[in-house]
């Protein structure tokens, strides 16, 4: 019968380095103490993560615990053509992109944002996953280009950002910070626009938020999350990952009429 073909969902799998990831489908059940759970152990070198991500599963653990791998279901992604901008946000961003002392950038910080993530108090949350052994392993990927990250700047300070993993044109948001309203919205919308400009269909976030609901991200299946990411990251990556004012047009903030900042 079905429940007797169906795979057991109550442990994760125990993996040392150089065993491969298990098939997603054993990950721990929505009704388990771990929803998404689907292995333990192993270190986070940049193979292992790239490993990982080709198959839509990331780490997450607190400081003490082995190495946790989750591959959540449903999924939580933004669809850069679903994104939506609030009339409030609308406003704030044709601000900040005709202020000449506003800006946004991509990996001109990523040391400083990775570490403004971890220390960023969550609602809800005791401590961080962004424990030093993660910030090592995802600065080390930085510097092997697979790793991004996108800052605000606003009068010269940086006031918001943004870093997550690119594999061909795959986004995998990681985590985000803001230290003024709306500075990790604005860059999030930056993100948005570049992935338009550069094929960039889909940007994984992982698990629901309203935060990120509102902004247009919704649940979808993790076979339909799969099917997507097998062939995103088969494409060719962005050449290049500075951000142009340009970009911004991809938004449609601005009418027809209106000169388009640069």
């Amino acid at each position: 019968t079905d429940r007797q073909l169906a795979p057991m969902k109550q442990q994760p799998v125990l993996i040392e380095d150089g065993d491969p990831l298990p098939p997603t489908r054993m990950a721990m059940g929505r009704d388990s103490q771990a929803p998404g759970l689907l292995a333990v152990g192993g270190q986070l070198t940049p193979a292992r993560l790239t490993e990982a991500y080709r198959h839509g599963v990331f780490p997450w653990f607190s400081d003490g615990q082995p190495v946790l791998w989750w591959s959540p279901e449903p999924r939580m992604v933004l669809a850069t053509q679903s994104f939506k901008l609030s009339r409030s946000l609308r406003k704030t961003l044709k601000r900040f992109i005709l202020s000449p002392t506003c800006s946004v950038t991509i990996d001109t910080a990523f040391e400083r944002v990775i570490a403004t993530c971890a220390e960023t108090s969550r609602q809800g949350q005791a401590g961080t996953w962004i424990v030093p052994e993660m910030v090592a392993a995802y600065t080390r990927w930085h510097t092997l280009g697979a790793v991004h990250s996108v800052e605000t700047w606003i009068d010269g300070e940086l006031a918001g950002g943004l870093y997550g993993v690119s594999l061909g044109t795959m986004f995998f948001g990681e985590s985000m910070f803001s230290h003024q309203t709306d500075a990790s919205k604005i860059a999030l919308a930056a993100l948005v626009a570049f992935g338009r400009a550069n094929r960039i269909e889909m940007i994984d976030c992982q698990q629901n938020t309203g935060h990120l609901a509102s902004m247009g991200a919704r649940e979808i299946s993790r076979e339909v999350f799969e099917g997507h990411v097998a062939q995103a990251v088969q494409q060719t990556p962005p050449a290049d990952w500075t951000y142009h004012g340009a970009h911004w047009s991809h938004l449609g903030i601005f009418d027809h009429s209106s000169a388009e900042p640069t």
